[in-house]
């Protein structure tokens, strides 16, 4: 019997057993199990009350005249930027007046100022962009010169957040915008010891559709016949036409080693039954691509699949609120070729541990930007993060090293 053979009847015999429990589980009403500890507590804190956020009132050109120009970004798994400002017209943080105000943000969409055929954003102009709205900010009100912007945030999506590029050697050349240096960024992009990674930055879940999930939602106790699952680019021709570079190589070695492998329900296809077969799968890759996240992570726990992560040093989604290695399977790059041993070793009490875990609702609603906005869902956890910082300290006031705005790329200097 070939060690693939052996692997098949292994998982059907947990397939068996994961069956079981999952109608025992689901008969007793135990729908979920709390992560213990302070994490689990910190996922349902409450922001309303614990700071105030003054929104600028920028010129249309920077948010919504972007949108109305091209409605796709609407929907993009970059659209926190669009959303967290709608959600903060509204948010009882808000205050009117500045001299209140803890926080101050300056709603920019710079992944919506230009999208390609297929719909993703071009970040080439985007620090342009955002260099002219703080010129605006700076020159209109004194708040951002007061502290040269540590108490201002900024929601900065791209690949790689305010480096403003989507592959990585290039957005390590350009770093992070200069003028950002002090502030904080809010960012999908996160990375241990990154360029693009700075101190105090929060890393955000990206965007995804929160009434498309719903609307795809089947029933919780449906059998998980699916061992492993992923749908995705293994190679990206285009960008990376030698194929050594694009995902460090991990996702070309999902492919040359698993392609036929029964176990492994792998594609570059992308079903109109993707969110349906997640929910049927026990274990759903998440590998990195260009940049380490990617909404699979965000998918994955919403329909209880578990996150293989293969992202060397990934920095998540409000770590400090979520105890991913309870949830979710960190898999090195250097050992995606033994990944069926790996996956198959692990015992079934574990694989029911991690499943009631993601089961949380608390844990879902963190990966949601839910419109209307519902307390513990991701606007919430950027808030919490935010208020958590607070008080500034005193030395933000008068002691930050100045500004230099004629630093950076040449190209980056000029009128947008």
């Amino acid at each position: 019997m070939t060690n693939w053979s052996s692997s098949f009847l292994g998982f059907l015999h947990l397939a068996f057993i994961l069956r079981i429990e999952a109608l025992e589980f689901h008969r007793t009403d135990q729908h979920s199990e709390r992560i213990s500890g302070s994490a689990g507590d910190v996922l349902e804190d409450n922001p309303i009350g614990r700071l105030k956020v003054y929104v600028y009132e920028l010129p249309s050109k920077y948010n919504k005249k972007t949108v109305q120009r091209d409605s796709r970004c609407l929907n993009h798994m970059f659209a926190a930027e669009i959303y967290m400002h709608r959600f903060l017209l509204s948010s009882p943080v808000r205050t009117l007046n500045p001299e209140d105000a803890d926080w101050f943000y300056t709603p920019v969409y710079t992944t919506c100022e230009y999208l390609t055929p297929h719909g993703h954003p071009l970040p080439f102009k985007s620090p342009l962009m955002m260099r002219s709205a703080i010129q605006h900010i700076a020159s209109s009100l004194p708040y951002w010169n007061r502290t040269q912007g540590a108490d201002h945030f900024f929601i900065v999506p791209h690949d790689f957040g305010a480096c403003f590029h989507f592959q990585e050697e290039k957005a390590i050349e350009r770093g992070i915008l200069p003028l950002l240096q002090h502030a904080t960024l809010v960012q999908t992009f996160g990375q241990q010891n990154h360029v693009c990674l700075k101190d105090g930055s929060i890393t955000i879940p990206p965007y995804a559709p929160p009434q498309k999930i719903q609307s795809h939602l089947i029933p919780p106790d449906t059998p998980r016949s699916i061992f492993v699952y992923f749908r995705g680019l293994f190679y990206d021709d285009r960008n990376d036409p030698e194929g050594g570079y694009y995902a460090r190589g991990a996702r070309a070695a999902v492919w040359e080693n698993f392609k036929d492998n029964p176990l492994f329900d792998i594609s570059t296809d992308h079903p109109t039954t993707y969110y349906e077969d997640m929910q049927r799968a026990i274990f759903c890759l998440c590998p990195l691509g260009w940049a380490p996240w990617s909404p699979r992570l965000v998918e994955a726990v919403i329909f209880g699949c578990i996150p293989v992560i293969i992202a060397d040093d990934i920095v998540l989604p409000f770590a400090d609120a979520i105890l991913w290695e309870d949830i979710g399977l960190f898999v090195a790059e250097k050992d995606v070729p033994y990944l069926d041993n790996i996956l198959t070793s692990i015992p079934p009490q574990e694989i029911l541990r991690k499943q009631r875990l993601l089961a949380n609702p608390a844990i879902k609603k963190a990966m949601l930007f839910l419109q209307p906005a519902q307390q513990g869902d991701a606007f919430h956890q950027i808030l919490n993060e935010l208020a958590r910082k607070l008080p500034h300290h005193k030395t933000i006031y008068g002691d930050n090293i100045l500004l230099n705005w004629t630093a950076g790329p040449v190209g980056d200097l000029k009128p947008w």
